[in-house]
């Protein structure tokens, strides 16, 4: 377990940029599967105080060089603990690398997932981490509607969901569920746009489907990121908004 000061300094403020890696207390974590797989991971918790709530994190997809990395991900897990006294849970699905190491097994096509998703969730049981919320970006979107409701979660965004491998059914399920459901859908989806999302979702009517205007499938750049990480913590912990753009040490 490591406490990141390094990445700023102490005394001035600093603009946060693409780069910039706020404190927090990061600790590699190892996840076990049911089908005994290790993967591997990281858990980032705010410094000054216990957090108010926990994103779990699901990568987009592994054949398309997603991983716990993808730059959304990461600079949740390096601006969020700070800003938003959140908890950051981010791995490697099964079959994946990153600096970080390497997940066991092989890709799982968004089936054998499901047992990703579980061994995260007991992580989250029992580091006794609060009100946990599933964060799934393009293929971590299917992983959660497939499979998030096997859990007890507060609620699951979804950035860029193409619905390509969860059914008419599995979006149904969420209908009445009582758990809170947010798509980010963006006005340039390769996969799914806001119109064709209005469709998709009539059998969740409690959704909310949100469009991203300019908005593209990878969110690329600082408005797009500032955008997603506002649009979580507007569900998560609205009291830490508006997000700070620069950063200034604790005194």
């Amino acid at each position: 377990m490591t406490v990141d000061h390094e990445t700023v300094p102490l005394s001035e403020p600093i603009p946060i940029r693409s780069g910039t890696i706020l404190p927090a207390i990061r600790e590699n974590i190892e996840l076990h599967t049911v089908d005994g797989l290790t993967l591997v991971g990281e858990l980032a918790l705010p410094i000054s105080a216990p957090p108010v709530a926990t994103l779990v994190w699901l990568h987009p997809l592994p054949t398309a060089q997603g991983f716990m990395d993808s730059h959304l991900i990461r600079k949740s897990a390096a601006r969020l603990p700070a800003l938003a006294d959140l908890a950051v849970l981010r791995f490697n699905f099964r079959g994946v690398s990153s600096p970080r190491g390497a997940s066991g097994g092989e890709f799982g096509e968004g089936v054998d997932e499901r047992h990703d998703l579980d061994a995260a969730m007991r992580f989250v049981d029992e580091r006794s981490l609060p009100d946990p919320w599933l964060v799934g970006w393009s293929f971590g979107t299917e992983v959660v509607l497939k499979f998030g409701l096997e859990h007890p979660i507060a609620g699951a965004i979804l950035l860029s969901p193409p619905l390509h491998r969860a059914s008419e059914q599995d979006l149904a399920l969420w209908s009445g569920s009582g758990v809170p459901l947010t798509a980010l859908i963006p006005e340039f989806d390769d996969y799914l746009t806001p119109d064709a999302a209005r469709e998709r979702f009539a059998v969740a009517p409690d959704t909310e489907l949100v469009p991203i205007a300019g908005g593209k499938h990878l969110w690329v750049g600082e408005s797009l990121t500032s955008r997603a990480l506002t649009e979580i913590v507007s569900r998560v912990n609205p009291s830490a908004l508006p997000l700070a753009t620069e950063w200034s040490p604790p005194a």
